[in-house]
């Protein structure tokens, strides 16, 4: 009997600890998002209103390069990628030069016309915030990593205001298959913290319910079937990222001046395709959720006008293209099958998130929050199949892989997915797999002779 007092009485004090401390992230990091969201959307409408706004975009990128590598080179890239980096490495540790950095480069960058997101820089933000915090509290290593990742969650809170999903993404995009339930507490309380006090300051969601009538077994296997091309477009996502930094890496000049080289390829790009494909989007986002047509290789563009961004100096997120990509490449899908391209577009905003950043339950939730209750049964098909077919890769490098995604495979467990060289299929696989193999096999041999 004492013993079960005792450890009732320390889970207790635990409960009241992080419940403290989780709300005092989520007030920092939701105040610091404000202001970063705030200030982005000012400088947003105040250049993006001009035609041609976009030819500072060379120069725009350039500058973004030129602070994060003279200021805080730990502020490279897009943001989420670099905390997941600091909690595997460095239990969390975030300079504090990183915020104000990130925030600079990040509105450079978009407000130029930069094709990224928002949700990266601020979940940076609120990690570099709650690191710092950490630090003024004197938390042990541990308990830093733990506020931290409650900085990812609320970050991802006040861009998205699904609060919800930002704590079951902050607590499953560190590790794939595995969820951190030990911060699954502190991280709903600092991501609905910070929610509600962004919608007090003023920040205003895109959320739209989708009424989908009685369930529909038809439905649900179109939508299945949605989730193998969400899966094979996350697939083109993260390998085209690859490719460009690759490239990048190629080209042995100053890193600021790949910036001037970039946006002036996206320039070009602009004019000959569209100036749609620059900034966040966000009216691209929400015509394909209402319905309305959209190009057809919208979401092939964009995915080359990130690429070009992120690795030529740009700052920001990943997650905003990546809803951008999913809603066009849902649209596209419903068009050709003569489908419902509301349907569709919603459920590849939340399938594409699933596959490219292996967050299937947090994507799901995302879906009902969005959304609406009814989408929930179709969303989570979609969303588990987009993460199965995307294979083992991701749009974070610094991702851990925790279990493979069949135990047909085997790959190094819990390693970054930027030091895994590929998988390998088991030596004694299913039957199934087996004879497919076989017919592969067969069929290339007839082809030969």
């Amino acid at each position: 009997m004492k013993k079960a007092f005792i450890e009732e009485t320390v889970l207790f004090i635990s409960i009241i600890k992080w419940a403290i401390l989780a709300a005092l992230t989520g007030i920092v990091v939701g105040l610091s998002g404000v202001i970063f969201l705030k200030l982005l959307g000012w400088s947003t409408s105040q250049f993006q209103t001009q035609q041609y706004y976009f030819l500072l975009l060379p120069l725009a990128l350039f500058l973004s390069s030129l602070m994060i590598k003279c200021l805080a080179p730990d502020a490279e890239g897009h943001g989420t990628e670099k905390v997941i980096e600091a909690v595997h490495k460095r239990w969390g540790k975030i300079k504090l030069a990183v915020v104000p950095v990130k925030l600079a480069a990040t509105i450079i960058t978009i407000t130029g016309g930069g094709s990224a997101g928002k949700e990266g820089p601020c979940a940076q933000i609120g990690a570099g915030m709650a690191s710092t915090l950490a630090d003024l509290l004197r938390l042990t290593k541990e308990d830093r990593k733990k506020l931290v990742i409650c900085g990812i969650s609320a970050g991802f809170a006040t861009v998205f205001g699904t609060p919800i999903a930002g704590a079951l993404f902050a607590v499953e995009v560190l590790v794939l298959g595995k969820i951190l339930q030990d911060v699954l507490f502190p991280s709903l309380v600092s991501a609905i913290i910070s929610f509600q006090l962004a919608k007090f300051l003023g920040l205003s969601y895109f959320h739209q319910t989708i009424h989908l009538g009685p369930f529909s077994q038809i439905l649900f296997m179109e939508v299945l079937l949605s989730g193998l091309y969400f899966g094979l477009i996350a697939f083109l996502l993260v390998e085209t990222l690859k490719l460009a930094e690759k490239s990048a890496k190629k080209i042995k000049i100053w890193k600021p001046f790949k910036g001037l080289i970039g946006g002036t390829l996206m320039v070009i790009l602009a004019f000959v395709l569209s100036p749609s494909y620059l900034g966040l989007g966000i009216n691209t986002i929400e015509s394909a959720i209402n319905g309305e047509p959209v190009p057809a290789l919208a979401f092939i563009w964009k995915i080359l006008f990130t690429s070009i961004t992120l690795n030529t100096g740009g700052s920001g997120g990943i997650l905003t293209p990546v809803f951008f990509i999913g809603t066009t490449a849902g649209s596209t899908f419903a068009h050709i099958f003569n489908l419902n391209p509301a349907i569709f577009a919603a459920v590849g905003l939340v399938a594409l998130l699933a596959g490219a950043a292996n967050t299937p339950i947090a994507a799901s939730v995302m879906a009902i929050e969005m959304f609406g209750p009814q989408i929930a049964s179709y969303a989570a098909v979609a969303c588990v199949v987009s993460y199965i077919a995307a294979g083992h890769r991701s749009v974070y490098a610094s991702q851990l892989l925790g279990v493979t995604k069949s135990p047909s495979i085997s790959a190094p467990l819990m390693k970054e997915f930027e030091n895994i060289n590929g998988v390998q299929v088991a030596n004694k696989p299913g039957k199934i797999i087996y004879w497919l193999q076989r017919m592969i096999v067969y069929a290339t041999k007839g082809k030969n002779n």
